[in-house]
C-alpha cells in the first residue's frame, strides 16, 4: 500500500497523563480540549493554517492571551487533530488509506485550505487522495472502508462515491489485465504458480470486508453496467456470507450452538440486516447461486427471524432449484425450541418441498424426470432423519406425504425409511407404527423388498398381511412349473388363512349378522382397495389370534426359498 510522508522535525509531543505538550522554549498560548484530552500548544504555528481556530480565537478578543478551546466534535477525534496539529508544526507524519479519511475529515473541519493558507494541508491530501490511493486496488478499498466512521462526512466531501466508482472501474477490468495485488485464499489457487490471468472472481474475498450498505453499494454499481455475468455477482454474495455469516456456510452446523437463545441481540439484528441484503440482492437469474447456499441462507433465516416476504422469497428460490440439491444440501440442523431436541430440521425441508411441487404444478413442461428425481431425494433424506431417535413420526409422516404417488415409482426407498425409523423407535405405540405404515404403498415393494418385509417382526401385522395379500396377487396370474414350490405357501394364505379368519368372525357375530356377511371374494376385493383387512372386528381377531399361522407363512417361505436355491 501507498504512503506519503510529511514535515521533517522529530516528534516532541510529551504526554503527562491526560495532557500533551509541546515541548518547546515558549510557553503554550493555546489550550484545546477534545473529548478526554488536552493539548498544551501555540498559536502561532496552528493559526496561520487552520481558519476555525483563527475565527474562535477572534472571537476571545486579542487582549486575550492564552485562549481555551474545546473541539469535542471534531471528526476523528484527538488522534485525527493531533495529525493536522503536527502538520502545522512540521512534525514528520505518514499519511496512508488506513488513515486519510479521519485526516482529510478533521482538515476540513479546522478548514485548512487553500484560502488560509498556500500549500496547506487540505490540498495536499487531494493530491494524495487522487494519485496514490484511488490509483491502487487495495488502496481504494481500505479508504472506502475506513469511510463506515464518518459516514457524513464522506459523502459531503464525495469520498464514498469517488471511492466506489475506483473500486468499481477495477472489477470491470479485464482479468488478464490485472497487475495489481489482491487477496484469494481459495484452496489449491496458491500452489499453482503459472497462473496466465486473475481469476474471474478475483475482487470478491476484498470487497466482503465493507459494511453491508457499502457492499450493496458497490454491488448494485457492478450490476448496473450489465458486463458482469449473474454467476459471478453470486459469487460474491456467497462469499460474503463467508465473510459475515459463518453458519451460512458450515453445511451441518452444530444445533447446541445455534440456538437464538445464544446470540447477542447486536449480532443478531446485524446478522438479520445483512442476511436480508444478500437475499435482496441474489439475481434472479437461475443457477447464479447454489441451491446448497440458498437452503443454509434459509435455515439461517429460521434462526435469525427474518421477514416473512424475505423466508417466502427464499423458500421459492429453494424450491426453483431443488432437483439439483444433494443429500448433504437438506442436512439442515434445527433450531426448534419446542422442544423436540430433534437434530435436523425437517419441517424447513417439508416448506422447500412445498414450494417445488406448487411450481411443478404451474409449469408447462411438467417434467416427471425432475418430480421423480426430488422424490428419490426426499426418500434419501428421510432414511437419515428416521435415525434420529427424537424425530417424530407425524413430522416423518407430513413430509412423506408432501409427494404425489406418481413421484414415487416405486416404495423400495420409502420402505427402508420405515424400517430405519422402527429399529430406532422400538418403544413405539401400535397406532404410531400403523401410522406410519400408512406411506407405503405394498403394490410398489420389489420382491426383496417384500421378501424383508413379511419376516420384519417389527412392522404391524395388519402391514405384512398386505404385502402378502398383493404379493399373492401379483404371482398369482403368473405361477410357472419354476414357482410351484411356492404353491404350498400361497395356499395357505387363500384357503386355510381365510377360512380361520371367516369362522372366527362367525363366532364372533349374532346369527342375525352371520346372514349378512359379504360373500368371501367382495371382502377380498375390499380389502384390496381400502389397503385394510376387513372392519375393525375382523382387524381386532386377526392381531390377537393370527400370529401363529403368521409364523408358519414365514417359517414356509423360508424353507421355499431354501430348497429354491439348493435345487439351482
Amino acid at each position: 500500500m501507498k504512503f506519503m510522508r510529511l514535515g521533517t522535525r522529530p516528534d516532541t509531543f510529551y504526554t503527562g497523563e491526560a495532557t500533551r505538550t509541546m515541548i518547546s522554549d515558549l510557553p503554550s498560548d493555546l489550550t484545546i480540549c477534545i473529548n478526554n484530552v488536552t493539548y498544551l500548544l501555540h498559536k502561532f504555528p496552528l493559526l496561520p493554517k487552520c481558519g476555525l481556530l483563527q475565527l474562535l480565537c477572534s472571537d476571545r478578543g486579542s487582549d486575550t492571551r492564552s485562549v481555551t478551546l474545546e473541539l469535542h466534535d471534531i471528526p476523528g477525534g484527538e488522534d485525527a487533530f493531533e495529525l493536522c496539529a503536527k502538520f502545522c508544526y512540521g512534525i514528520k507524519i505518514d499519511l496512508s488509506a488506513h488513515n486519510f479519511v479521519q485526516v482529510i475529515c478533521a482538515a476540513k473541519f479546522l478548514r485548512m485550505t487553500e484560502s488560509v493558507g498556500n500549500g496547506n494541508f487540505v490540498s495536499k491530501l487531494e493530491v494524495f487522495f487522487n494519485s496514490c490511493i484511488l490509483e491502487g486496488w487495495k488502496d481504494s478499498v481500505v479508504a472506502l472502508q475506513t469511510t463506515e466512521r464518518f459516514p457524513e462526512w464522506s459523502e459531503s466531501l464525495g469520498i464514498i462515491r469517488r471511492c466506489i466508482d475506483s473500486v468499481v472501474d477495477k472489477i470491470l477490468t479485464p482479468p488478464p489485465k490485472v497487475r495489481w495485488s489482491y487477496t484469494y485464499t481459495r484452496p489449491g489457487y496458491a500452489q499453482n504458480k503459472h497462473h496466465k490471468s486473475a481469476p474471474k472472481d478475483w475482487w470478491t474475498e476484498d470487497i466482503a470486508d465493507l459494511n453491508i450498505d457499502l457492499f450493496r453499494c458497490v454491488l448494485n454499481t457492478v450490476r448496473s453496467t450489465n458486463m458482469l455475468p449473474s454467476q459471478l455477482i453470486g459469487e460474491a454474495l456467497h462469499v460474503y456470507a463467508c465473510r459475515w455469516l459463518p453458519d451460512v456456510t458450515r453445511g451441518r452446523s452444530d444445533p447446541e450452538t445455534s440456538t437464538a437463545s445464544q446470540l447477542t441481540q447486536e449480532k443478531s439484528v446485524n446478522g438479520r440486516k445483512q442476511l436480508e441484503m444478500i437475499v435482496i440482492l441474489i439475481p434472479e437469474d437461475r443457477g447464479s447461486v447454489s441451491v446448497g447456499f440458498l437452503l443454509r441462507l434459509l435455515s439461517m433465516a429460521n434462526l435469525l427471524r427474518v421477514s416473512p416476504a424475505i423466508n417466502m422469497q427464499l423458500i421459492n428460490k429453494c424450491g426453483l432449484q431443488l432437483e439439483e440439491a444433494t443429500l448433504n444440501d437438506l442436512m439442515l440442523p434445527s433450531h426448534d425450541s419446542s422442544g423436540d431436541h430433534h437434530i435436523y430440521d425437517i419441517e424447513l425441508v417439508g416448506s422447500v418441498l412445498e414450494g417445488f411441487i406448487t411450481q411443478w404444478r404451474k409449469s408447462y413442461s411438467r417434467d416427471e424426470y425432475s418430480l421423480r428425481k426430488v422424490g428419490k431425494l426426499i426418500d434419501s433424506y428421510l432414511q437419515v432423519v428416521c435415525t434420529d431417535a427424537n424425530m417424530p413420526v407425524q413430522k416423518v409422516v407430513s413430509l412423506a406425504n408432501v409427494l404425489p404417488e406418481f413421484a414415487r415409482p416405486e416404495h423400495e426407498n420409502l420402505y427402508k425409511a420405515i424400517n430405519i425409523y422402527l429399529n430406532e423407535h422400538p418403544q413405539m405405540s401400535k397406532e404410531d407404527k400403523k401410522h406410519l405404515c400408512s406411506i407405503l404403498d405394498c403394490h410398489k415393494l420389489s420382491a426383496e423388498a417384500c421378501a424383508h418385509a413379511v419376516k420384519n417382526e417389527r412392522l404391524p401385522l395388519r402391514t405384512v398381511v398386505q404385502v402378502l395379500f398383493f404379493e399373492h396377487e401379483k404371482h398369482g396370474g403368473k405361477a410357472t412349473r419354476s414357482h410351484k414350490s411356492e404353491q404350498p405357501e400361497i395356499q395357505l394364505f387363500s384357503s386355510e388363512w381365510s377360512s380361520k379368519q371367516e369362522d372366527a368372525r362367525h363366532r364372533s357375530a349374532p346369527s342375525s349378522t352371520r346372514q349378512k356377511l359379504e360373500p368371501e371374494s367382495e371382502r377380498k376385493s375390499r380389502w384390496k382397495n381400502n389397503g385394510e383387512m376387513g372392519s375393525d372386528n375382523e382387524r381386532e381377531i386377526m392381531e390377537e389370534g393370527s400370529k401363529q399361522e403368521l409364523n408358519k407363512i414365514r417359517m414356509q417361505r423360508s424353507k421355499s426359498e431354501h430348497r429354491h436355491r439348493k435345487g439351482k
